[in-house]
Order: C-alpha cells, then sequence, then structure tokens
C-alpha cells in the first residue's frame, strides 16, 4: 500500500453489519464506501476502525489499535456514535482515546457517511 503525501484521516464509527436489529446493512455500507472514495478523490489518505455493536469487541483494544499506527491529522467520529442517547459512554470512551493517543489530532464530525470528507476537510488541508 502506498502512502499518501496529505494528510491522514482515521474514521472511526459502527460496522453495518454488526450493529444488530432486522435491517439491511447493505445500504449503509456502501454508502461508507462512496464516502471514503471523496478522499482518494482529494489525495486525502484514510483508514477506518468500525466497532460492531454485538459485544465481540473490546472496544478500547480496537480503537486504540487504530490510533497508535500513525499520527493522524484528523479523526472524524462517526453519527452513530454521538447521535445515540444509547451509546453516549461508548461515545466518551471514544474521544477520550483519541485525546489520550493522538492529542494533536483534531476531531470532526460527520452527519452521515457521504459528509465524512468535507468534516475531515474543515481541519485538514
Amino acid at each position: 500500500m502506498e502512502t499518501p503525501v496529505g494528510p491522514r484521516v482515521l474514521v472511526v464509527g459502527f460496522d453495518p453489519y454488526r450493529i444488530g436489529g432486522s435491517w439491511d446493512p447493505a445500504p449503509l455500507a456502501a454508502a461508507i464506501d462512496e464516502g471514503l472514495a471523496e478522499f482518494a478523490a482529494h489525495g486525502v489518505g484514510v483508514e477506518t476502525c468500525l466497532i460492531g455493536l454485538d459485544g465481540r469487541d473490546d472496544v478500547a483494544a480496537v480503537v486504540t489499535k487504530a490510533l497508535q499506527p500513525h499520527a493522524w491529522d484528523c479523526v472524524v467520529v462517526g453519527g452513530g456514535l454521538r447521535q445515540s442517547d444509547d451509546q453516549l459512554a461508548l461515545f466518551e470512551q471514544v474521544i477520550n482515546l483519541i485525546h489520550r493517543h493522538v492529542p494533536t489530532a483534531a476531531i470532526a464530525f460527520n452527519r452521515s457517511p457521504s459528509t465524512m470528507y468535507e468534516a475531515a476537510a474543515r481541519w485538514v488541508d
């Protein structure tokens, strides 16, 4: 994999295939892929850290592992983490992990998968 020359962005959010419930995760997964393609179109390196809500993830370990390999310029936190009152403690945990492991990274919030790049672009060149 080629190392991007520009800014590096990490997107943290829910894995649509591991949210649970009786819904079709494919449209959300496709929207995430489309949103990530926007980064490539602008020459911005992006990686994802998708968390499952099925109880199989040690969230702290998964997020910490994603945060550590790079000096991220920005971490985008997905709307699912922020917009659910049921996930408030998880949202706080993710924000504190970002603050602890990459304190110089900007933190951005998107409204939907299609606005991931837009959110990051507010903070990186």
